[in-house]
């Protein structure tokens, strides 16, 4: 499984990106990587709260027919599966040494 790198996240919004939930409360995350994988674009994301728990958001990123870029949750657990494992290879690619 190969990936290829990306920055279309953080050439449009910086490293810093502010989400909102349904309740309209904002919250700060860090764009952590970006990356390329069967076509189609992905997000690591962290805010500090899931930094205290050393865990991270993983996002599909689309574009809108405006042109702007959003972040899709991950509903297939399979898809979310494979980027997580793949993150978790750029980030420790020694994991076996654990």
């Amino acid at each position: 499984m190969s990936t290829t790198p990306s920055d279309v996240l953080r050439k449009a919004y910086g490293d810093d990106i502010i989400l909102f939930d349904e309740q309209n409360e904002s919250t700060v995350y860090h764009l952590l990587k970006e990356f390329v994988y069967d076509n189609k674009t992905y997000a690591v994301l962290q805010s500090d709260e899931l930094k205290k728990e050393d865990e991270v958001a993983v996002f599909r990123v689309t574009q809108g027919a405006d042109g702007e870029y959003e972040l899709e949750t991950i509903e297939d657990d399979d898809e979310y599966e494979n980027v997580s494992e793949l993150y978790d290879e750029m980030v420790f690619p020694d994991g076996d040494d654990l």
